[in-house]
């Protein structure tokens, strides 16, 4: 595997490049006055940086002792792994190194080690102003976030408000269809029994009549049962 393709050189490019980056910003922080703002946002800016890389260093670190296991495995040998420790270690210095500087720096400012008190109050008031500027920028940002949470519960709400009506609705016209059913039902039953009685009565008068008698008895009955059904289903 290339050094462009092995992970480790891909990352190392990656930290070296913060280092350098780091480095740089810790410059322009040596020269800028002690009591001003932007030095304050500087410190604040290294260190964090610091921080970040020291962590990228061990997570390296880290790396490199799983490949140490076996370094057939991962087509190294022991010049290379020292190579590579050897690059982790060099750069976890220089990290430490720009660390302690601006924390040094940075405590000479908290505790006022200037030897001109009234630089030291100035100072002073200038961090206190700079921390409560990044206060009030990160109680806004809260306020703002949690505006826009309310927000989104609001509109949440009203949308289950409104599953809720239609849930409702659709109940409502269910029963409303289910009565109907239950109506034609009943009337289909009553209308069922009716026929049975008729049917019943005629099979009784049938047996008893003569032929002629059965006839227009039949007869009878037709326009009986035309009557009974014009009245069932057409009124």
């Amino acid at each position: 595997m290339t050094p462009a393709q092995d992970p480790f050189y891909i990352v190392k490019d990656e930290i070296q490049e913060s280092i350098d980056k780091v480095q740089d910003s810790f410059h322009q922080w040596k020269q800028t006055p002690e009591n001003t703002g932007e030095y304050v946002h500087l410190t604040k800016e290294l260190l964090t940086s610091c921080e970040s890389i020291q962590w990228q260093v061990d997570e390296l670190d880290k790396a490199i002792s799983v490949a140490e296991r076996d370094p057939a495995f991962y087509g190294l040998n022991e010049a290379e792994i020292g190579r590579r420790r050897s690059w982790t270690s060099t750069a976890r210095n220089q990290v430490l190194s720009l660390r302690r500087n601006v924390e040094a720096g940075r405590k000479k400012i908290l505790f006022g080690h200037s030897t001109n008190p009234s630089e030291s109050i100035r100072s002073k008031k200038h961090i206190s102003q700079d921390n409560d500027e990044f206060i009030a920028s990160e109680s806004d940002q809260q306020m703002l976030l949690i505006k826009r949470q309310d927000e989104e519960l609001d509109a949440l709400s009203a949308s289950v408000q409104r599953i809720g009506g239609v849930g409702l609705t659709i109940h409502d016209e269910l029963v409303g269809q289910e009565k109907l059913l239950g109506e034609l039902n009943l009337d289909m039953e009553t209308t069922s029994n009716r026929l049975d009685f008729v049917q019943k009565r005629v099979a009784m008068v049938m047996k008893k009549a003569s032929l002629k008698g059965q006839i227009m008895m039949i007869a009878f009955l037709v326009i009986l049962f035309i009557i009974l059904f014009v009245l069932v289903f057409l009124t």
